[in-house]
């Protein structure tokens, strides 16, 4: 692979691991942030144990547009779906023939976010999921990753760029990576809009007004089989969906497959021993007296509202009932109200045609 002009969006857990693993293959690297100053030019990775696993020198950190995206060759988006629309303004003006422009990870609607940028010729690739747990040790300057996948899976749109960008990642994280049929294999992958949106509802379905918890619960390690039921419901609904499109939709593994799980109980001993999960709390904030939701972490504003609607939406366009999805995503709106939400039709996408001509690119 030859040297790229690389720009990573975001240098949160998962922006410092991908600047870091860019910059250690002797790629030419920017960061774009809202903090150039508290990045370091030494970036880490480190394992479990605290060893140093990966390391690069990137070139700079910036916060402006121009210095971060007129030259790049290739652009990693690691915010979350509910920034998507803004970072693809952002992109747009400086959008040349070939440039790419991978999100990752590659669910939560962003596909449609750079429809501009497509148009404008530039290759918009996700990958499926990310290539590890990461976690931030020190802002600007260590990650810790574990798990590493074995495998990873790209979708591009053009379809006909897949395989190039497969060869990208490829070549960046260091492990086999197999090309997608479409790029809708990633829209409907069943990760967090139902993995998050199932466990809240599990953890906070009791809370109204004036509930105080008195400790924050664990997210993944008191993970309970009536979590699992709702999560096993609502991944049926998926692959129900998936029998229904006009794709190959092969690669939108059922989580029970993924996680090898095929009971409740099964996935609960799954998902609670997963070792990169542990110690990950639920997302709370601190009043008078104990801990309440916080509705303002990404677990809600994201995996619902750039989430579980994505995959409600898709349903409707061919008239299949997902009643657990359906209430969850109810729940949700009955707690906080009205919030802004992701819609098709905000970029273009009007009718169930428009969508299959979309994802057929």
């Amino acid at each position: 692979m030859i040297d790229m002009n690389i720009t990573i969006v975001g240098a949160g857990n998962i922006g410092t691991q991908f600047a870091a693993h860019c910059a250690e293959n002797g790629h030419k690297v920017v960061v774009y942030g809202s903090k150039p100053e508290k990045i370091n030019k030494l970036l880490t990775v480190v394992n479990e144990e605290n060893e140093i696993i990966h390391r690069g020198i990137i070139e700079k950190a910036t916060d402006d547009e121009k210095e971060a995206f007129s030259n790049a060759d290739l652009i990693f988006v690691t915010m979350p779906a509910t920034l998507m629309r803004l970072n693809a303004q952002k992109i747009e003006p400086f959008v040349k023939p070939g440039l790419k422009i991978c999100i990752v990870p590659g669910t939560g609607g962003g596909e449609c976010a750079f429809y501009g940028c497509i148009k404008k010729g530039a290759t918009v690739f996700g990958v499926q999921r990310v290539p590890s747990v990461a976690r931030l040790i020190e802002y600007g300057n260590t990650v810790k990753a574990i798990g590493y996948r074995d495998e990873m899976f790209v979708a591009a749109i053009p379809h006909k760029e897949t395989g190039e960008c497969c060869k990208i990642i490829e070549s960046i994280i260091g492990v086999k990576t197999t090309p997608l049929p479409n790029y809708l294999n990633i829209t409907l992958t069943p990760s967090n809009p139902i993995l998050h949106t199932t466990r809240l509802r599990n953890l906070y379905g009791d809370w109204k007004e004036g509930v105080v918890y008195k400790k924050v619960p664990l997210f993944y390690e008191n993970w309970n089989n009536e979590t699992s039921e709702l999560l096993i419901a609502c991944d049926t609904e998926v692959q129900q969906l998936c029998k229904t499109l006009p794709f190959n939709l092969s690669y939108v593994k059922s989580l029970c497959v993924h996680y090898e799980s095929p009971t409740a109980e099964a996935m609960t001993k799954k998902i609670s021993g997963i070792t990169g999960f542990k110690g990950l709390t639920s997302p709370t904030k601190k009043v008078e007296g104990g801990y309440i939701p916080d509705f303002n972490s990404r677990y809600f504003t994201a995996d619902f509202s750039y989430g579980l609607v994505i995959l409600i939406q898709i349903a409707e366009y061919v008239n299949i009932d997902v009643p657990n999805m359906r209430e969850t995503l109810q729940w949700y709106h009955d707690l906080v109200g009205e919030r802004k939400e992701y819609n098709f039709k905000d970029y273009g996408i009007n009718t169930y045609q428009d969508f299959v001509d979309f994802y057929s690119l």
